[in-house]
C-alpha cells in the first residue's frame, strides 16, 4: 500500500498542476521513463498505475484508462534455492537450541520441510490444526485465504508431540517463543537460520526449506499436480519452476557421470566412436 501511494504520489507531482486524471499515455510513460529502476520495480509501478485508472473508469472519472497500453517489462524470476537431501535432513535433525527450544525446533523445521509450508503459515498454526493421529496439517491461512490440508511423515508427528508433551500444550499456538506467545515470523527465520549455521550452511531460510521439499518430491516421483495441491500453488505453472531445478540436476549429474559427456569434458570428441 506504501508503495502504491508513493508511485500515485509522485505522478501527481509530476502532472501538477494537472489533475492525474487528465493523463494521456505519453505522460504516463515520460513518468515511467524518469525513474525505471529495475524490471521488478518497473512492473511495480506500471502495476499500481493500470490499476488506478481502471479504477477512475469504474468510478465513471474517465471514459477510458490510459494505462492500458502500459506494456510491463518480463522480469526473470531466479530458481529457488535447494538443499540437497542430507543437508536439509541436517538442518531439520540438529537445530540450534538447548532443552524446550531445541525440542520446539526440531518440531518447527520437521512440519516446515514435512509440509513445505510458507513461513507465514507455520508461524500461524495453532495446536488444532495439526491432527497427528492421521498425519495432517490444517493450514487456514494460505495464501490468498484459501485453506488446504497438508500430510506430513511419521518424523514430524512424533516431533510434533515431543513438543506437545514437554511444553504441556493443549490449545493456542503450536510454535511459541519463550514467553509463551506465538512464535512470529522473524522468529521463525532466526530459528531456521541457525540451524543452518549449526550445519555449516549460510544463508538457510524458511522458503528454502518449502523450496527443497517441493523438488526433493519432484525427484522421488511425485506427481507435480499433488505437489501444487500441498503448496497451496493457484496456477500449476507456479509449481512448474521445479521442473526446471530437477532439470538442472539431472544436466549436472549427467555431465558427472556419462562417459560421453566426461570425454568432452576433457577434450575428447563425443561423436567419434
Amino acid at each position: 500500500m506504501r508503495a502504491y501511494g508513493r508511485e500515485l504520489s509522485t505522478l501527481a507531482d509530476a502532472l501538477a498542476p494537472r489533475p492525474i486524471e487528465s493523463a494521456l499515455l505519453a505522460d504516463l510513460r515520460a513518468h515511467l521513463a524518469r525513474g525505471a529502476g529495475a524490471p521488478a520495480s518497473l512492473q511495480q509501478r506500471i502495476g499500481a498505475i493500470r490499476t488506478f485508472y481502471r479504477w477512475l473508469v469504474r468510478e465513471g472519472v474517465i471514459a477510458e484508462s490510459p494505462a492500458d497500453r502500459l506494456t510491463s517489462p518480463k522480469v526473470k524470476r531466479p530458481l529457488p534455492r535447494v538443499l540437497e537431501v542430507d543437508e536439509a535432513t541436517g538442518v531439520v535433525e540438529d537445530p540450534a537450541g538447548e532443552g524446550w527450544r531445541h525440542t520446539r525446533n526440531v518440531a518447527l523445521l520437521e512440519v516446515a520441510y514435512g509440509a513445505g509450508l510458507r513461513v507465514s503459515e507455520v508461524a500461524a498454526l495453532d495446536v488444532a490444526d495439526v491432527e497427528l493421529d492421521r498425519g495432517l496439517v490444517r493450514v487456514l491461512s494460505g495464501k490468498g485465504r484459501k485453506g488446504r490440508i497438508v500430510p506430513i511423515g511419521p518424523v514430524a508427528v512424533e516431533a510434533v508431540r515431543a513438543l506437545l508433551a514437554e511444553g504441556r500444550m493443549v490449545d493456542g499456538p503450536l510454535f511459541r517463543n519463550v514467553q509463551g506467545g506465538r512464535l512470529t515470523t522473524r522468529g521463525l527465520y532466526d530459528v531456521v537460520r541457525a540451524a543452518g549455521v549449526k550445519n555449516g550452511l549460510a544463508g538457510v531460510h524458511p522458503h528454502a526449506m518449502r523450496h527443497s521439499m517441493a523438488t526433493h518430491l519432484l525427484a522421488s516421483g511425485a506427481d507435480i499436480r499433488s505437489i501444487q495441491e500441498m503448496l497451496g500453488h493457484a496456477s500449476l505453472s507456479t509449481t512448474q519452476r521445479y521442473t526446471q531445478v530437477e532439470l538442472d540436476q539431472l544436466r549436472v549429474a549427467h555431465r558427472k557421470a556419462h562417459p560421453r559427456a566426461r570425454r568432452a569434458r576433457e577434450g575428447g570428441d563425443p561423436s567419434s566412436g
